[in-house]
């Protein structure tokens, strides 16, 4: 008797605007690869993924997890470039400098 497990997937809805970042993304990842002269069965070895996964790592999938993103980037030797993730984060300094220069004792229409 075989039992089948179904697990339920959920769809990523991203704009096209942005899935031409993550295609970049994917591109320089694989540009990466290539000037290490790694292949891609070493890069998937090396990373805990199967080469499909690899594939669409280089195609920056949106449904592809991070934690795949991470390892394949770790195997190149890039993982400090995921500390760089929101690390400028221009429009949230606004924010809070637009906060701390409220007056004292006035709320926030956030706060409200």
């Amino acid at each position: 008797m075989k039992i089948y497990i179904i697990v339920a997937t959920k769809k990523h809805i991203v704009f096209p605007k942005y899935l031409k970042t993550l295609g970049v993304m994917g591109e320089n990842i694989k540009l990466a690869k290539k000037r290490r002269k790694l292949t891609s069965i070493q890069v998937a070895e090396r990373s805990g993924i199967d080469r499909g996964t690899l594939r669409e790592v280089e195609r920056g999938n949106p449904s592809v997890s991070m934690g795949a993103y991470f390892n394949v980037l770790r195997t190149l030797n890039l993982q400090d470039d995921f500390l760089k993730i929101a690390a400028d984060d221009e429009f949230g300094q606004k924010l809070q400098d637009l906060q701390l220069l409220s007056p004292p004792g006035r709320k926030s229409r956030q706060n409200k």
